[in-house]
């Protein structure tokens, strides 16, 4: 959308299908010379790449920022931007898990804290993150009892997997006729024939700043 509307963009990941799905974009709306799609993860050297300091308005990572040096990865925002960098991080357990289902079968999982390392870790480089918080409905349908049970027990993370037989009981308690059957989700596939009867939402925090050189 921003490329569309005139301003040129640095689109970078590590996917090479990622980043092909980015070049399919350019031709149909015929954006070159206004987006660049650039492979490039976290741990690379982003000047060698051509990304340089202070070479972008506002540096956006939503969702992307899976590394292991957090602190690593700010910087390079902050160093390439010149007057913002966004960031959103999930601020519970992973998107993929619907902690409803989890809690109610007694399975565990992790909470992640990433956004408020984040934070702290801006407030010690001497910036002044702004922090917002952003809800996203979901709804994962399914044909069949066990295509549930097959799709939902992919959240039974390590120590989870003799919950199998909790989840099939709870998905067949709480499984209901799905209006929407057949019109595409929010991805663009079709719907299944039945959905859970609660809504499962997940929380990103929006975190925000003027860059400074941090570090």
């Amino acid at each position: 959308p921003l490329a569309r509307a005139g301003h040129p963009v640095i689109a970078a990941d590590f996917s090479p299908a990622m980043l092909n799905a980015v070049r399919e974009g350019i031709a149909h709306y015929g954006l070159q010379g206004l987006l660049q799609a650039r492979e490039l993860a976290w741990a690379d050297d982003w000047e060698a790449a051509g990304v340089m300091p202070k070479s972008v308005d506002a540096a956006i990572a939503s969702r992307s920022i899976a590394t292991e040096n957090l602190a690593d990865a700010l910087l390079k925002l902050d160093h390439t931007a010149r007057r913002r960098c966004c960031i959103t991080l999930v601020t519970g357990a992973s998107p993929r898990i619907d902690t409803a289902v989890m809690d109610a079968i007694g399975a565990v999982y992790t909470n992640g804290c990433d956004y408020v390392y984040a934070f702290n870790i801006l407030v010690g480089l001497g910036a002044a993150p702004e922090v917002r918080y952003i809800d996203s409905p979901r709804r994962d349908t399914f044909d069949s009892l066990e295509a549930g049970v097959e799709d939902f027990s992919r959240m039974l993370e390590g120590g989870n997997e003799g919950r199998l037989d909790e989840l099939r009981s709870y998905l067949a308690a709480h499984m209901v006729e799905n209006p929407h059957a057949g019109e595409p989700g929010s991805k663009g596939v079709p719907q299944g024939r039945y959905m859970l009867d609660h809504e499962r939402i997940v929380r990103w925090a929006f975190l925000s700043w003027q860059p400074r050189n941090l570090g």
